[in-house]
């Protein structure tokens, strides 16, 4: 595509409150031509959100919520009381807390969660649309439900595409050539979340603006009437095979060793924290998590603290107990496990004991 886009903001949208009609409210705001044919519009998820009443007004345990409104936990930290989930939402993406949102929420200050199936929501959206401008469903006006989220590997936000209709949400390319007459063979570019985020940067995040129209898109890239399935955000989520991180690193040592990211023995053992901590809280988490399999196993832990001046380093001694050699073995197996999900060093060269005791030294990783 070599020509142009044009992005407008939808300004002067009301507060929107349960049972409001928004596609009534976004063509009045736009007023005469302001929504024809050709045309995408992105609208943020929160204010279909509240046009459906999807809040939570008990504000005060936002992490059983998060729990509710989630399918699986990806990853969790700790920052100081509260614990911060990594999840693959109800709605479809893997995101923070659910997409779950306090931010321009209106005058209640409630919670506002994410419609479960956001695909139907602009579906829904869209014959909303076309019936109040009199258009037949054929008709190329599509409708992208946006909300924000991080991305791995990557600082900051971005808007992406939660919900889609009347879009081709992948343009996949394999199969064609590019400039230099080579066969692409993987490039399928998420049009979709490209659209949402371009429609960000009129909407933005202080200013109340709910809503964008992209104007100048391809023909090609909306759906047809029988073409529903390519148009739904959900397809841009990988999961099963398509996802190699299904769990953070630290989560898929736990989760291996018996500790599942968001299960109550998760919190007894203790989460990581987003921050640094003492070198003594890790070593806790890794016997505690070591010790979860075995009731009657147990656990002495000597921790010496490093001279910054002589140049050591913090260390531990666990001596490790269970009642008969082969149980002694699967512990001490499952502490250089630990130690490794905490990057931790350890060398566990010691023999054991006739009391079925062995004895290792964790330390901090050697960088």
């Amino acid at each position: 595509m070599t020509r142009g886009l044009t992005i407008t903001p939808v300004l002067g949208v009301p507060e929107v409150r349960a049972g409001d009609e928004v596609a009534r409210l976004l063509l009045s705001a736009l007023g005469e031509g302001g929504l024809v044919v050709g045309d995408v519009i992105v609208v943020s998820s929160k204010i279909v959100s509240k046009a459906l009443g999807l809040t939570a007004a008990d504000v005060s345990d936002k992490e059983s919520l998060v729990l509710d409104e989630s399918t699986r936990i990806v990853a969790e930290r700790s920052v100081g009381d509260r614990v911060t989930r990594v999840v693959e939402a109800l709605a479809g993406p893997v995101m923070a807390a659910a997409g779950i949102d306090a931010s321009n929420t209106g005058p209640s200050g409630a919670l506002l969660l994410l419609p479960h199936d956001p695909d139907a929501c602009a579906r829904d959206l869209r014959s909303a649309f076309l019936a109040l401008l009199g258009m037949p469903s054929a008709t190329p006006l599509a409708v992208i439900l946006s909300d924000t989220a991080g991305r791995p590997w990557r600082g900051g936000l971005t808007d992406f595409a939660l919900g889609s209709a009347g879009l081709k949400v992948l343009l996949d390319h394999r199969g064609e050539t590019d400039a230099d007459g080579r066969v692409m063979s993987v490039t399928a570019r998420a049009v979709a979340d490209e659209l949402a985020a371009a429609a960000d940067l009129v909407k933005g995040k202080a200013d109340g603006v709910a809503a964008a129209v992209v104007r100048g898109v391809p023909e090609s890239w909306f759906a047809g009437p029988v073409e529903d399935a390519v148009g739904d955000a959900r397809r841009l989520v990988r999961t099963g095979p398509g996802d190699w991180f299904a769990l953070g690193h630290v989560e898929a040592v736990r989760a291996a060793l018996g500790v599942a990211p968001g299960s109550e023995l998760s919190e007894q053992v203790g989460i990581r924290p987003v921050g640094a901590e003492p070198f003594a809280a890790r070593v806790a988490r890794v016997v505690a998590v070591t010790l979860a399999a075995d009731e009657d196993a147990s656990a002495d832990v000597e921790i010496t603290a490093g001279g910054a001046g002589d140049g050591t380093e913090d260390s531990a001694e666990v001596t490790l107990g269970a009642a008969d050699d082969f149980a002694l073995g699967r512990l001490a197996q499952r502490l250089e496990v630990a130690a490794a999900g905490e990057d931790l060093t350890i060398d566990l060269t010691g023999r054991p004991t006739a009391e079925h005791t062995v004895t290792a030294r964790l330390s901090p990783p050697r960088r």
